[in-house]
């Protein structure tokens, strides 16, 4: 199959190029700098140079696609309407141009951050309305809100946290509990599930492919559910250290969180630490059933944490970040 696919340089998205590639697929990948696009050429994608605002460069990334995934997105910006900027305006524009190119299937990575939070011992499926609670949950819902209105077949993808070798995000809880000391924000009760990165891979191709999902929103992330405290602990089992938890009474992340956020305006800089993300970071749960993706296309998570965990943190140590 011919595909295009768009923030595949990033973690997410390199690691769906990788498994479209070993099945064979004619893969194209968007890339901002050629110099990122070394390791997509050396899997045997054709890379196509420019960003999602080059119309030029979105024209020769979608000619002959029969599936485009569009992974790209901002996960921390400076201001909300930064956030809208890419998430929503430049998918409504890449939407557009699916529609006008005439390809089979666009499939929208959006977030379970659209959703938004659950209630501990009960995961949300699809058919909840959204309610996201920050700017970037915000804005993944207008791009959602614009794939639908292009008039594009589509399918969207709510992952829940994704991990995995190459992820930046939780690699900071493994230095710090290979470190051996980590902090916990509020008691650690928060209820999370999540999904590694080649688990969600395989999510988006069965979305992309199967004939089911067209129109559909689905959830992809594993069953299995921990607390944030077991999330850390079993982190540490991964990396060898017994880890002292800390917690962080939910005054005190309010406050770092204004801190941070105040010295991100000032600066002019992207943080993942602003006030706005109080309502997720203290959130009693951020849990999900796939079942519909299941029922439709035949996914099913295949890693379970604490394999996923070891995978990662192997991956961690070779690469020299942990």
């Amino acid at each position: 199959m011919k595909v295009a696919v768009t923030g595949a340089t990033g973690f997410v998205g390199s690691h769906l190029a990788e498994a479209l590639r070993r099945r064979g697929d004619d893969v194209a990948c968007l890339a901002r700098a050629a110099a990122r696009g070394g390791a997509l050429e050396a899997l045997g994608c054709r890379v196509v140079p420019g960003s999602l605002e080059d119309g030029g460069a979105v024209g020769r990334l979608l000619e002959g696609a029969e599936v485009v995934y569009h992974v790209a997105g901002l996960v921390a910006a400076v201001s909300e309407a930064e956030f809208r900027r890419v998430n929503a305006e430049a998918t409504a524009r890449l939407a557009e141009a699916a529609r006008a190119a005439g390809v089979r299937r666009l499939v929208f990575v959006s977030s379970l951050a659209v959703t938004g939070p659950s209630a501990p011992g009960r995961p949300v499926d699809e058919t909840a309305p959204p309610r996201p609670v920050t700017p970037y949950g915000r804005s993944k819902q207008a791009g959602e809100d614009a794939v639908r209105r292009s008039g594009a077949p589509f399918t969207i993808v709510r992952p829940p946290m994704v991990y995995g070798p190459r992820d930046r995000e939780l690699l900071r809880v493994f230095r710090m509990a290979r470190r051996g000391l980590a902090p916990l924000l509020g008691d650690g009760r928060q209820e999370l599930c999540a999904v590694h990165a080649a688990d969600l891979a395989e999510a988006l191709i069965a979305a992309g492919t199967s004939a089911s999902t067209a129109g559909g929103t689905y959830h992809a992330g594993h069953p299995e559910i921990v607390t944030q405290r077991g999330l850390v602990e079993a982190v540490g089992r991964a990396v060898g250290s017994r880890v002292r938890l800390v917690p962080i009474p939910r005054p005190v992340v309010r406050g770092v969180l204004q801190v941070s956020g105040a010295m991100a305006r000032l600066t002019g800089t992207a943080t993942l630490l602003s006030p706005e993300r109080a309502g997720e970071l203290l959130a009693p749960a951020w849990t999900c059933r796939s079942d519909a993706l299941a029922r439709d296309a035949g996914w099913r998570a295949a890693l379970p944490l604490c394999e996923g965990l070891a995978r990662t943190a192997r991956w961690y140590r070779e690469a020299g970040w942990v």
